[in-house]
């Protein structure tokens, strides 16, 4: 019945109309959050990772191997290769005790559609969807949006008019701040958007400039415990690495050049503290991560990296549960 029909002369004092069998709803949305919402919330990059959202690349990569630049991708990739090291990565996920929930299209995907990490951003209360900068992956965001949903994850933002955000461009510092990254693939009308909600909230945001030629801040930039960081150096904003260091990170710099390896290195995920999921086969920069003290686990993601990506930009982070 919509509001203001009175269909009788008894309809008021009724619980429909504010009457005496009216229960307000008394709980604010953050209590609802593992309730009347999924538990999904993530307000750290180390702590215990629980759940995460990918999409195992299929068909749709044969689209791209005509013309991968147009893809937004490095080279053709192997079809068979690539999903057999995608399926690998869930497996090392499942295997450390992380839930792993699938996007499962309704329609044929665009070829980086498994770079879910872009796709949206998860805060203490909910997820901020992107908005992706570029042409070929306009759209991506809603097959994203249906599945969230579908896993009762509150959407508390989808960015309008001009703006462009994609989720590896933001990291929480900690539990009432997040750093986001201004440049190619986030623009400085999203990062107003995104930081007015953060505020709505009770979160701050810190925005920090990338350098010219790089994708996103994940690149420069990984946590991997309650007090460790890892920057590319000269590469990392400088406002970056202070806004670590005020938060009483320590933060170290490995020995990384502008290669295969090094792009490979810096796209690893933190499981728990201490211990991480990185590409396989790095010689020069694993022992770097253990003389640090971290437990590293690995898995082989060559025919993957030549989309331009790599661990981090498949894993879309639902949840991570504080220690």
């Amino acid at each position: 019945m919509a509001s203001g029909d009175t269909p009788d002369d008894n309809s008021f004092g009724k619980a429909a109309y504010g009457g005496e069998g009216w229960v307000g709803r008394a709980a604010r949305h953050e209590a609802e959050i593992g309730s009347l919402w999924a538990p999904f919330r993530v307000a750290s990059e180390h702590a215990p990772l629980r759940a995460v959202l990918m999409h195992p690349p299929g068909p749709e990569l044969a689209a791209a191997s005509g013309d991968p630049e147009k893809a937004l991708m490095l080279a053709p990739l192997d079809l068979p290769r690539a999903r057999a090291q995608h399926d690998a990565i869930r497996k090392a996920y499942e295997d450390q005790g992380v839930a792993v929930h699938l996007v499962a299209p309704e329609k044929e995907p665009s070829p980086n559609q498994m770079f879910c990490a872009d796709l949206f951003v998860m805060t203490p209360q909910g997820a901020i969807l992107a908005r992706p900068a570029g042409q070929a992956r306009a759209g991506e965001e809603r097959a994203v949006a249906r599945r969230l949903a579908d896993l009762g994850v509150p959407i508390l933002r989808s960015l309008t008019g001009g703006a462009t955000f994609e989720g590896a461009d933001l990291m929480w510092l900690d539990e009432r701040t997040a750093i986001i990254g201004c440049g190619h693939r986030t623009n400085r009308e999203a990062i107003g958007q995104i930081t007015a909600t953060l505020a709505e909230i009770g979160c701050e945001a810190i925005c920090v400039d990338m350098p010219f030629g790089t994708m996103h801040l994940m690149g420069m930039l990984r946590i991997a415990s309650p007090d460790l960081a890892f920057c590319w150096p000269r590469r990392t904003p400088h406002a970056a690495v202070m806004a670590l260091r005020e938060r009483g990170y320590r933060v170290a710099f490995p020995p990384l050049a502008d290669d295969a390896e090094s792009y490979r290195a810096m796209n690893f995920v933190t499981l728990s503290p201490g211990r991480i999921l990185l590409a396989a086969g790095l010689s020069r920069i694993q022992p770097f991560y253990e003389s640090h003290g971290l437990e590293v686990v690995t898995v082989e993601v060559g025919e993957l990296a030549k989309a331009a990506g790599n661990i981090g930009c498949l894993t879309g982070v639902l949840w991570r549960e504080p220690a």
